[in-house]
């Protein structure tokens, strides 16, 4: 019984210790009469160069660096605006924030969470300066430095075990530069299509928790933990490469998708067609057409006097939105003069189709897309086709969670990753030209000379720097290594007369690098042309 007291004894004085200093820390923290001082303000020639170097952090990064702009104007627009932007803010965080508060409910004992209070304070952040970057992208590209000393109060109430703690963020400090890009630009307003931010650098976050209403930052240690666990989950989601994206506009308003991949289509047949010519035949042929292009449709052969066609004709078409686009396939009866009858029509959903593997569709036409029109029930025939979707080597991982969705087997999954890279989409955007001068007028339009194939914009009148952002496709069998495309700008006089075109210039590109690097996008001197520049990204999509 001696050595079990003496031990209990020494239990108990350990325990006593421990449980007396945290108490004592709480206590201390909670009662501490420290008055703060109000800081002395000192014009700067008066400071030592100690107190100097201390305070270039804190100076202005347009004072620093000239390549920051000063904007004190924005500055003045968010201090007069600051009681409106924290109540909405503080009204997104909390219909943001709720979701996550409920998944602890029923954890670790927890049976509510919720704010006390929430504001972010009459301190507003302010911008020490923007950068603003020169791209030749479509896009805006700018860094604000931003610097926040605000005096937040940011409650969050806890009930566990039916016990009630308060947890209290305070003194909220945050430096950081982020990188803002406004992208695509468009003609719709506000002209652009979403905004992407990122971080170049982990950002400097300072602040107080108070617990019980002592501050648990003072904790050795405890302080350096948390800053460190703040800094990396904030780097992990938003240090660049990676972004947050904020869409603005819908992509109907001129933000164009970018191709994914190419659509392999292969006409089979048609059986039992409607008759509609005098003599009991019909001269069938088919259009066909992905929704959402401006592209012009496809066309088969025609097959004269025919009910029963067979064409067996392939087709390839660049694919956007497997998810969203169909592709519509419509018949219709040849005729020599006036318009041609439409024989029947047909869709097929894009979603339907497993990435790499060819499926065949056996359709019945109908009069239209409408489900409910009685003209429908009219059997018009049967259409064969066989569809396989092919999506890019870059775009490939995006369609890993439709293979998974349906259940492909690794063989399939396979294929996706040992696709030949001979063939694919070359796109060519024209986007303009600068300082171009003809002799006689200058109404520019550019022309593309590739493969034998021959594109070209439309005319811009009386301009020396038209734009255009047009873009074009070649579907190519083999990579175009060692070739180079031809770009010529050229002038257009409106009506008749001597020296209707004009040449105002021209480049070859070279391919080599667009296959390799799978995008280029630069400014060539114009050759023949005293000042001319073209402005011209092109892009390789391998399958």
């Amino acid at each position: 019984m001696g050595f079990l007291s003496t031990l209990m004894g020494m239990l108990g004085f350990g325990i006593g210790i421990g449980v007396g200093i945290l108490v004592g820390f709480f206590i201390f923290m909670r009662f501490d009469s420290r008055e703060e001082k109000d800081p002395v303000v000192r014009p700067l020639q008066q400071l030592d160069s100690e107190t100097l170097s201390e305070l270039l952090a804190y100076i202005p990064l347009w004072v620093k660096n000239p390549d920051y702009d000063r904007v004190d104007w924005i500055n003045k627009f968010v201090l007069e605006m600051w009681p409106y932007l924290d109540k909405a803010i503080c009204n997104t965080i909390r219909s943001t924030v709720k979701p996550l508060f409920n998944d602890y409910i029923g954890m670790y004992g927890i049976e509510s969470i919720d704010f006390g209070k929430l504001t972010l304070g009459t301190l507003p952040p302010a911008l020490q300066g923007i950068k603003i970057y020169e791209t030749q992208e479509k896009q805006l590209l700018l860094e604000p430095a931003i610097r926040w000393a605000g005096n937040a109060n940011v409650t969050v109430v806890l009930k566990i075990l039916s016990l009630h703690f308060t947890i209290q963020l305070v003194d909220l400090q945050v430096y950081m530069a982020p990188r803002v890009s406004l992208k695509p630009l468009v003609p719709t307003f506000p002209c652009f299509s979403s905004i992407s931010v990122s971080l170049t650098e982990k950002p400097h976050i300072d602040f107080g928790l108070k617990l019980l209403g002592g501050d648990i930052m003072s904790i050795p240690g405890f302080y350096q933990h948390v800053q460190k666990i703040v800094k990396d989950q904030i780097g992990r989601l938003y240090l660049w490469p990676k972004t947050l994206d904020i869409p603005i506009l819908d992509q109907s308003c001129g933000a164009t998708r970018k191709p994914v991949g190419i659509l392999h289509v292969k006409v089979v047949r048609a059986l039992n067609l409607s008759k509609m010519d005098f003599w009991g035949k019909s001269d069938p042929y088919v259009k066909l057409k992905l929704s959402g292009e401006r592209l012009p449709s496809r066309k088969t052969t025609i097959k004269m006097k025919n009910l029963n066609p067979e064409w067996n004709e392939k087709f390839k078409l660049t694919v956007k939105d497997p998810e969203t686009q169909v592709l519509q396939l419509h018949v219709y009866d040849w005729e020599k003069v006036g318009a041609h009858d439409k024989l029947g029509m047909q869709t097929v959903p894009l979603n339907m189709l497993i990435p790499q593997e060819p499926k065949e569709f056996t359709l019945r036409l109908l009069k239209n897309p409408n489900p409910n029109d009685p003209q429908n029930k009219i059997d018009r025939g049967l259409i064969v086709v066989e569809l396989t979707f092919v999506p890019f080597r870059d775009d490939i991982g995006r369609f890993s969670a439709h293979l998974d969705r349906e259940g492909t087997d690794l063989g399939v999954k396979g294929k996706l990753d040992n696709l030949p890279s001979n063939g694919g989409l070359l796109l060519v955007m024209l986007q303009g030209a600068e300082d171009v001068e003809g002799k006689r007028h200058t109404n520019p339009y550019a022309v593309i000379l590739f493969r034998g194939e021959r594109r070209k914009t439309k005319v811009i009148k009386k301009t020396r720097d038209p734009t255009w952002n047009e873009e074009f496709q070649f579907m190519l069998e083999e990579a175009p290594l060692d070739e180079k495309i031809h770009i010529e700008v050229m002038s257009k006089r409106s009506g008749f007369g001597f020296h209707s075109k004009v040449p105002l210039g021209h480049v070859d590109i070279n391919l080599t690098d667009v296959v390799n690097n799978g995008r280029i996008n630069e400014k060539y001197h114009l050759i023949n042309s005293r000042n001319g520049m073209i402005h011209v990204e092109i892009r390789w999509k391998a399958v």
